[in-house]
């Protein structure tokens, strides 16, 4: 028997990149690597996790069914998977170098890609780790960010936090070649996964990867990242505000459309800060992102 179960559940194309993202943020071993495959997403627990993550999942799945996605929680099942160091390589097969925005683009380990002059790309391998840029709420945070630089915005300090495959951080510290920061997960693998891309990016110098949690922190930071579900987003409510310098802006993602302005005001009210906008996916509207700012000083 393998060490290693897929959970494998089957979704409609409309409804995959929905589901893998939320699920992401409810069991833990989504967060390391949901894979949509074919009809399905699929991702891999340990043996002795089979029953409590098949659990996990159904419950997650009918809360998006109630929502009204595509998906039935029954449907869900687990098979004996290939050992890791093959199902880990199935990511070559359906990552790829992919245009992200108009000037950040993902470039896999194993394929090259020549940037054009007003283009970054970011050498990035998933691991175990969430965040390709394919996902919605991804796209949305890194949006945010360009337009930010657009702007003539000015970053000297980032803060990732559940940072996943180091992305959203590795973006920042590209297009302001003069920041630095701090990219936190709970997960070691995140945390591993981050510390190798910053590492590919020749960012190792400037980007702290730890599992250190938020409230532990020290400094303000006058860019915050937080690509996380909306209860767990609530629940740093203050952590995160209070660490944003005065003048600085926090945008968060990983939002249901449904949850996001609620989730946006809660978050303005309980840290003094101002909502400025609710940005939804274009390409896929039933994400959306928030941008708050510290319009005041942060309070003693």
């Amino acid at each position: 028997m393998s060490d290693w179960v897929e959970i494998i559940i089957p979704v409609t194309a409309a409804s995959a990149e929905d589901i893998a993202g939320v699920l992401s943020g409810v069991v833990p071993e989504a967060r390391r690597g949901a894979l949509i495959r074919g009809a399905d997403v699929v991702f891999w627990v340990s043996s002795a996790r089979r029953e409590a993550a098949l659990e996990e999942t159904r419950a997650a799945l009918v809360h998006l069914a109630e929502a009204g996605l595509e998906v039935d929680p029954a449907a869900v099942y687990a098979e004996d998977a290939a050992p890791e160091s093959e199902w880990l390589d199935t990511w070559k097969q359906y990552f790829h170098t992919t245009h992200i925005t108009r000037r950040i683009v993902i470039v896999p380990s194993w394929e090259s890609y020549a940037p054009q002059p007003e283009e970054i790309a970011i050498a990035l391998d998933p691991g175990q780790a969430f965040g390709t840029g394919a996902h919605a709420s991804t796209r949305l945070v890194l949006q945010e960010i360009e337009a930010l630089s657009d702007a003539g915005a000015r970053v000297s300090r980032v803060l990732d936090v559940g940072c996943g495959s180091g992305i959203l951080a590795i973006a920042v510290a590209m297009l302001w070649p003069g920041s630095s920061g701090v990219a936190v997960d709970v997960e070691p693998p995140a945390v591993d996964a981050a510390t190798e891309n910053c590492v590919k990016n020749q960012l190792a110098g400037r980007i702290a990867v730890s599992i250190t949690p938020l409230a532990e922190i020290p400094g303000e930071f006058d860019l915050i990242l937080a690509n996380i579900q909306a209860d767990v987003l609530r629940a740093l409510a203050t952590d995160l505000a209070s660490r944003l310098a005065a003048g600085g802006r926090l945008i968060l993602s990983g939002l249901l459309t449904q949850h996001a302005e609620d989730t946006g005001r809660y978050i303005a009210e309980v840290g003094g800060l101002t909502l400025v906008a609710t940005r939804r996916a274009e390409d896929d509207p039933d994400w959306s992102s928030v941008l708050l700012e510290r319009t005041g000083s942060v309070p003693a």
